[in-house]
């Protein structure tokens, strides 16, 4: 096992491509806000993890070598699951399940892109966020801070951010959570009290519009049974264009 360099992982990233399912790994790879590892030698590598800085318990494993993928994952510590290509989920599962005796859980990862202009839900209390509003981001509940960035001023700089501020108080939040040169990955979160009020959708709105507006396709992704996200997708245009799977050992009760 070998872990990347700065230099390497840029070679890494340009091994995974950029697409909508490895936006949010090769931009990490990019902006050195990751740990990787590789089986094999780049750029011909037998299977690939990546821990993101903002995600780290949740690496992303690429390639279908089951066993290689194992090796890494067990040279490695701290992650929870792996977020894999479907293909070899199956076969990845049952090398842990194997080799620990834990039972496995398996979890769709929905990938989608919008590949049509956005469509628009204009709503009073939400709009892009700007400098002026860090000091808000700093106060507000982590859940709608956002991330992906190193600060709240780069979020909405160097990122795209939108929010609903009620009173003052930022309580929903879309943002750019990582970015490439053709893709950007949209994060949405709204505190539970103020759902069902349609500010996660204008405000992903407002962020896909820009990022369309750059050039850039827009990509998001959710599990497989998280209706409130697949719903806001669907409302915006978006596409799915293929699934990851998470391989999550059961912890012992």
């Amino acid at each position: 096992m070998t872990k990347l360099t700065s230099q390497e992982c840029l070679i890494l990233a340009d091994v995974l491509g950029d697409t909508p399912m490895t936006v949010i790994s090769a931009a990490r790879l990019k902006n050195g806000m990751c740990d990787a590892y590789v089986a094999g030698k780049l750029p011909d590598i037998d299977a690939a993890l990546v821990f993101d800085a903002y995600c780290a318990d949740e690496p992303c494993g690429f390639g279908t070598d089951a066993d290689a993928l194992w090796q890494l994952l067990k040279a490695t510590d701290g992650w929870g699951c792996v977020n894999v290509d479907t293909p070899c989920a199956a076969s990845l599962g049952a090398l842990i399940e194997a080799d620990r005796a834990t039972p496995i859980r398996y979890y769709g990862d929905v990938c989608h892109a919008l590949l049509a202009p956005a469509h628009h839900y204009p709503n009073a209390a939400v709009r892009l966020l700007t400098l002026a509003d860090v000091p808000r981001l700093a106060i507000a509940p982590a859940a709608v801070q956002g991330n992906g960035y190193k600060t709240h001023a780069s979020m909405v700089t160097d990122g795209i951010a939108a929010g609903a501020v009620v009173d003052g108080t930022i309580v929903a939040i879309a943002h750019t959570y990582a970015e490439t040169d053709l893709h950007a990955d949209i994060g949405v979160s709204t505190l539970e009290q103020w759902r069902e009020k349609g500010f996660a959708t204008a405000a992903a709105s407002l962020v896909a519009q820009e990022i369309q507006a750059s050039g850039k396709v827009p990509a998001w992704s959710c599990g497989e049974d998280n209706s409130a996200s697949l719903r806001v997708a669907k409302k915006l245009g978006f596409t799915e264009i293929g699934r990851r799977t998470y391989v999550i050992p059961d912890s012992p009760e």
